[in-house]
Formats: structure tokens, sequence, C-alpha cells
């Protein structure tokens, strides 16, 4: 999985979150993990591997733990529930 396909998935949690009028500074969140993660020089996978995932900025515990499911399973549940919660909505990225 690309750092790009990684950013767009976080990017659409953060649009998600918005439309359900969650807590602005989880969205904040994600928003700025998604852009951390584009900027990235070296993959994300590599990070994940290498236990680095704390040198991106932002990344907490709770977002650290959907980037490593995100990067070691392909999916993140937690996406895939938001996701159910909008069906009507055309996704930007698709995992």
């Amino acid at each position: 999985m690309t750092n790009s396909e990684i950013a767009a998935v976080f990017s659409d949690i953060a649009e998600m979150l918005g439309l359900k009028k969650d807590n602005i500074f989880k969205i904040r969140a994600y928003q700025k993990v998604a852009r951390a993660i584009t900027e990235l020089a070296e993959p994300v996978e590599q990070l994940v591997a290498e236990n680095r995932l704390n040198e991106i900025p932002g990344a907490g515990e709770a977002i650290t733990k959907k980037i490593t499911e995100l990067v070691t399973t392909g999916r993140l549940d937690y996406y895939e529930r938001l996701k159910a919660e909008f069906p009507e909505r055309a996704h930007s990225a698709r995992v």
C-alpha cells in the first residue's frame, strides 16, 4: 500500500468524522496525519516494519495502531465501520 493510498484513507476518515460533527481535535489529528504521510520521504510500510511510526507528526497511539492495521492487513475495520454509516457517499479512498 502506497503512502498516498494510506493518506487518502486517513483524509477520508477525517472527512466522514466532519460529516458526523465529531470532535474537531480528532478530525484535525486525522487531517494532520494524512498530510504528514503524504510528505514522508520513505514508505509507511518501512516505518511499520521498523517500529518507527512515532516519527510521523501527529501519529499518537490510536492512529499508530490504525496505520499498523491498515499496512499489515490491507484494511482498517474503523474505516469500514465509518463507510457503512455513509452508504450514499462516494468514497475517494477505497480499501
